[in-house]
């Protein structure tokens, strides 16, 4: 998984604070990240349909939909896209020991397993909304950094 991702989901969840849009320059100054590489990922989250940008003196970032109805899942996937992290490549068919590919009618136990947890891995990223990890981290905090989050979007436009 890339480092992306971990912007991605921050950057969602301070979208999710927000009633206005965010310029891409404020996410990346709160976020600590080059704005060259935070425009990278908006571009992604926004090809994706999660986030909208609007222009003008007031423009900005936006979450396309309610937090709730945005999954980690979905984040993920659109920064670093759909495909599985594991792709088998039929190594039982290959070397002096190889078996016959009109032997392999199934998948194998290696691919069976390796798909397995990637269902359960997508299962367990597709059940976590980006407001459940903004109450997450709120929670972490004593309830304090969405606060801190909506005045510092609020009190620091610019």
């Amino acid at each position: 998984m890339s480092n992306g991702v971990e912007w991605a989901l921050h950057g969602c969840v301070t979208l999710s604070q927000s009633k206005e849009p965010v310029p891409a320059a404020r996410l990346a100054e709160l976020h600590g990240t080059p704005p060259a590489y935070t425009a990278k990922h908006l571009q992604a989250l926004s090809r994706a349909g999660i986030v909208r940008s609007t222009a003008g003196q007031v423009g900005g970032y936006t979450l396309t939909k309610p937090a709730s109805e945005i999954s980690v899942l979905d984040i993920v996937q659109a920064i670093d896209g759909t495909e599985p992290a594991y792709r088998c490549a039929e190594i039982r068919q290959r070397g002096p020991l190889g078996i016959p590919p009109e032997q392999c009618t199934r998948p194998c136990a290696i691919a069976r397993t390796m798909a397995a947890a990637q269902q359960a891995w997508s299962h367990a990223l597709a059940s976590v909304s980006v407001a459940d990890l903004a109450a997450g981290i709120d929670g972490d905090s004593g309830g304090t950094a969405m606060a801190d989050v909506r005045g510092w979007l609020s009190n620091t436009r610019g």
